[in-house]
């Protein structure tokens, strides 16, 4: 009941932000700019040849969509754990473009930027934990321990079993 309830409440602060920088992206990327500016070549350089946009507007655009499409998977509860994974990842260069508080001179802008500031990092530690969330299922690793487990089992088994084979044919032969 928990999910129900949670996944649309985590999601619709990004698709309410997904929608404020498509509407807002030229004010937005001012603000990015120093993020954008860091970021590109970084790109450029683990995918060469691969067209990277350079302008911060592009990239305010781009967010904003991968916000607003993975906020409707998480809603939807399509792939929400892969939903939650990219909204927490869009959420690192939208907070370290936007709410830089430490370069902020008056005292309330600054106390006004750290508020969103660490709001923004505690939606990425609930995305976090959405991202990890089996919903009570096995997860993967639990599943190749156990799939580990139960061959070593199997295969003491059938040692065991070959010992005992081998020396019942051995008394018949001699």
């Amino acid at each position: 009941m928990s999910r129900l309830l949670s996944r649309p409440l985590l999601g619709a602060f990004f698709v309410a932000s997904g929608i404020d920088s498509l509407r807002n992206a030229n004010a937005i990327a001012v603000e990015a700019k120093p993020v954008t500016d860091r970021f590109v070549p970084l790109v450029e350089r683990a995918a060469p040849g691969l067209p990277v946009p350079t302008e911060a507007v592009t990239w305010v655009r781009i967010n904003g969509a991968v916000q607003i499409l993975a906020a409707g998977a998480l809603v939807t509860g399509r792939a929400p754990r892969i939903a939650s994974g990219v909204l927490a990842a869009t959420l690192v260069p939208s907070t370290a473009a936007r709410y830089r508080f430490w370069e902020a001179g008056d005292p309330a802008r600054r106390r006004e930027l750290a508020t969103h500031f660490f709001k923004n990092v505690s939606l990425t530690g609930g995305l976090l934990i959405a991202a990890g969330d089996t919903e009570g299922k096995p997860g993967l690793a639990w599943r190749a321990r156990r799939a580990a487990k139960d061959a070593r089992r199997e295969a003491r088994h059938l040692a065991h079993s070959a010992k005992r084979e081998a020396k019942l044919v051995k008394a018949e032969l001699t």
